[in-house]
């Protein structure tokens, strides 16, 4: 199949470790031009340093709990380099708990770092795209989305949130040519899974061993996904191959998730 990706620009948020590096990495692949977004430098140069030689990529040093600064240096970004034609908004997840003990602090700095972040990045990167006549938006975000897991009460609350208004621009945007569409991720080999285990192993008074194998075991795939196979998903959804494909949630949980 011929995703005709070479030569697309790409802004891959998150892009210096699990799914966003693996995503960067992926799309670098297929020709298109890749634009890092994190937080710490030395990092990005690392991963800059992985990405195929010949292409035009660079990076942007921006933290998320700051969506104006974060706007503007994309916007900045994008008067010398005309715009990108891809956005993959990939952020970290929030700190794990109940629901009820969740402070308003926790709530509001998630809010903040999903989806006004992604907000603020749509709004600068989606009018060179309707110029271009294409345009993909992929939000990677939770199965939590279709099902809320117990122990992520911020997570599964803010989630829902930009699952909703991912479905929404998807409405707005679709006679341009860009399509908005999620990837949920399921368990995947990442630093926030490990944090997540010990977390639940602690709970639970286990072994991080004997924790890791109960939730390899929830799935019926019985492993932990690769990022790299979240990152395939993303690529396809960000073709021309994929231009029908519109306003819809993509799980990559290897069929842990129950529902439909």
């Amino acid at each position: 199949m011929n995703l005709n990706l070479n030569n697309k620009n790409a802004l891959v948020c998150g892009s210096t470790q699990g799914i966003g590096k693996a995503t960067a990495l992926a799309l670098a692949a297929e020709g298109v031009n890749i634009t890092l977004v994190a937080r710490n430098e030395n990092k990005l140069k690392e991963v800059l340093s992985e990405l195929p030689e010949h292409r035009n990529h660079n990076y942007i040093v921006a933290d998320f709990s700051d969506p104006r600064d974060l706007q503007e240096k994309v916007l900045k970004h994008i008067d010398k380099k005309n715009g990108f034609h891809i956005l993959v908004n990939n952020t970290g997840g929030p700190r794990s708990g109940a629901i009820l003990t969740a402070t308003l602090e926790e709530f509001e700095n998630t809010f903040v770092q999903h989806l006004k972040c992604n907000h603020v990045l749509a709004q600068a990167t989606i009018p060179f795209m309707k110029a271009q006549g294409f345009g993909r938006i992929i939000n990677v975000i939770s199965t939590s989305v279709k099902e809320p897991i117990p122990g992520l009460g911020v997570s599964n609350t803010i989630r829902g949130a930009v699952g909703n208004w991912s479905k929404t621009l998807s409405i707005e945007v679709g006679a341009f040519g860009i399509t908005v569409n999620n990837v949920l991720p399921g368990f995947t080999d990442t630093e926030r899974l490990n944090e997540i285990i010990q977390i639940k192993a602690k709970g639970a008074d286990t072994s991080i061993e004997e924790m890791t194998e109960i939730m390899k075991s929830y799935t019926p795939a019985k492993r932990f996904a690769k990022p790299e196979e979240t990152a395939n998903v993303i690529t396809f959804l960000a073709s021309e191959a994929a231009s029908y494909v519109n306003g819809i949630n993509v799980p990559v949980d290897g069929g842990r998730t129950k529902s439909l």
